[in-house]
């Protein structure tokens, strides 16, 4: 695999530590407090110094992550890996950024998609907890079984619409991607110390099949899924009920994305509890997986920019169709790292992001309403506390006032200079169902290629620009899922679905689903089941 050397300075974003607050327990691997040292630090080329001016030994520093609420210890990739939540009830984000520099880009853009996330890998993780080789390893194996060569595709279709198809794993959804690199690190760990934890994980549809299929089968992994009954796709569902694997459980609750959280929640609050059982979150919350979803907007960039030498750096427009903001947040880091995009937050009708990005009104609305889009139907962005902490300067102690007002009142105004920040950063665009069905059907028309209906959400922001002809750079529409994961919303369009086969093979294989009922306390059938599977997991150890 191609390593490329380069250049890079730290940016400031110094935070004070805290006393720990133990609102919501974060599992502490042995190695939680170990300082991480960048890979690309180590390997600094030649005897250039960064664009700060530093040398190479001033500019090797320590790579640690702080709670975007600012009460939490600082902790290392593994301990942020492992902690999904912050103790203070926060999320994790780099106490320092990188800053890449034109030379960085410029050998960045040779790379093929795996090598790019190894070299993110490499300046977020450090040589001290994953040896380069054994990075190299670890993400070749993740990506095994992708089924295109390159991971994921561009198409290039009519009218400039270029379409990043980041669906190719084994669930037809781009979280197979950060998903089975996430695996790969949490196994990686986990043998070392000889530790097994239970993964507990809320889905609106993809990212519990794709969890699923990143553990299954593994010795020191128990995973735990909550599906929406009747508010995923039957694609969806099967994909998850038709595992079988001892070390997998899926529970179909009668409600809906944002209602099967609360159970999660009430057994993560339970500080004991998750010590005990080794508990932790697969969620879009979970710091590793929005390390690799930053590799879509590079990918993306060096793909759709017309040249690096070009000064300033020519911008390319990222869309990115998004429910709880992991994609954005992702996006936004990547932007703060120096490269010259601009992003497109796409939603349904489920509005908050786009409501938020253009008058600061971060509130929930009284309902969710469901949509062709399924998988963002979702009414608490959690990622966008991620954005709020890095467009503010990292003020921890105004994003922890914020997302405390909104725990309690479900409703905050962002301060002025914040959506000031924020609007300048992100462009948004609200997509009705009708226009996800003519958009799909119109892309089908113009280019035989079958969008599922979240990709639609990203087509038709350019669809619209194309109709107001406004001048934009090049722009990137983000796919995040195979139309044959949604023939319900292909044959709403009126097109045909296109099914694989080893999708058509779901309908003929056993499921296993036990049901959690409005009747039912959820949370003691959750207690329960991690009990029996920590007892398991003993027996046979």
């Amino acid at each position: 695999m191609h390593k490329a050397t380069f250049t890079v300075r730290l940016g400031s974003a110094g935070l004070k530590s805290y006393p720990q607050e133990h609102r919501l327990h974060a599992v502490q691997p042995a190695s939680a407090m170990r300082p991480c040292v960048c890979a690309s630090q180590l390997r600094h080329a030649g005897n250039e110094t960064g664009a700060s001016g530093l040398s190479p030994l001033q500019a090797s520093r320590v790579m640690w992550y702080v709670s975007t609420r600012g009460m939490a210890p600082r902790v290392d990739f593994e301990g942020a890996l492992f902690s999904g939540y912050a103790p203070d009830g926060g999320l994790f984000m780099p106490e320092k950024l990188p800053q890449l520099n034109r030379e960085t880009l410029r050998q960045w853009s040779a790379l093929s998609y795996p090598s790019l996330v190894v070299e993110l890998c490499a300046l977020f993780i450090g040589p001290e907890l994953i040896p380069r080789d054994d990075l190299n390893d670890l993400i070749h194996r993740a990506f095994r079984r992708f089924r295109h060569r390159e991971v994921v595709r561009l198409s290039r279709l009519r009218d400039g619409l270029n379409v990043l198809e980041l669906w190719h794993g084994a669930t037809y959804a781009f979280k197979d991607l950060s998903l089975s690199c996430t695996a790969q690190f949490l196994q990686y760990f986990l043998q070392k110390r000889g530790k097994h934890v239970t993964v507990v994980v809320g889905t609106s549809g993809d990212t519990g099949s794709a969890a699923i299929e990143s553990v299954r089968g593994a010795k020191n992994v128990s995973i735990i899924v909550l599906l929406p009954q009747g508010h995923c796709t039957k694609i969806q569902e099967l994909q998850m009920t038709t595992v079988l694997a001892e070390n997998v459980r899926v529970f179909g609750v009668e409600g809906n994305s944002d209602e099967l959280d609360e159970p999660i929640k009430a057994v993560f609050a339970d500080v004991a509890f998750v010590k005990k059982h080794n508990l932790m979150s697969l969620n879009s919350i979970n710091w590793s997986r929005v390390l690799v979803q930053m590799a879509h907007h590079f990918f993306a960039y060096f793909q759709c920019m017309p040249s690096l030498d070009l000064h300033p750096l020519p911008a390319v427009e990222v869309v990115v169709p998004t429910g709880a903001a992991g994609n954005l947040a992702a996006g936004c880091i990547a932007q703060k790292m120096g490269l010259p995009i601009h992003l497109v937050a796409a939603v349904n009708c489920n509005d908050i992001i786009h409501r938020t990005v253009q008058r600061g009104d971060f509130s929930l609305s009284e309902t969710v309403k469901p949509t062709l889009a399924s998988a963002m139907d979702i009414q608490v962005p959690y990622n966008m506390e991620r954005i709020f902490w890095l467009l503010s300067g990292s003020d921890s102690q105004m994003t922890r006032g914020l997302m405390e007002q909104f725990e309690r009142t479900q409703s905050v105004s962002l301060p002025e200079e914040l959506q000031s920040k924020l609007s300048a950063a992100v462009t948004s665009e609200s997509v009705s169902d009708e226009a996800i069905m003519q958009t799909m059907a119109r892309c089908w028309q113009e280019n035989q290629s079958l969008l599922c209906p979240h990709t639609a959400v990203a087509v038709s922001y350019h669809y619209q620009q194309m109709l107001r002809q406004t001048p934009s750079p090049p722009r990137c529409c983000l796919a995040p899922a195979s139309a044959a994961k949604f023939p319900e919303a292909v044959v709403a369009a009126g097109l045909s679905p296109e099914t694989p086969m080893e999708i058509l093979a779901l309908e003929g294989k056993e499921t296993r689903c036990t049901p959690m009922r409005k009747s039912d306390d959820w949370t003691v059938m959750l207690r329960d089941t991690i009990e029996n599977m920590g007892r398991q997991w003993r027996a046979t150890s």
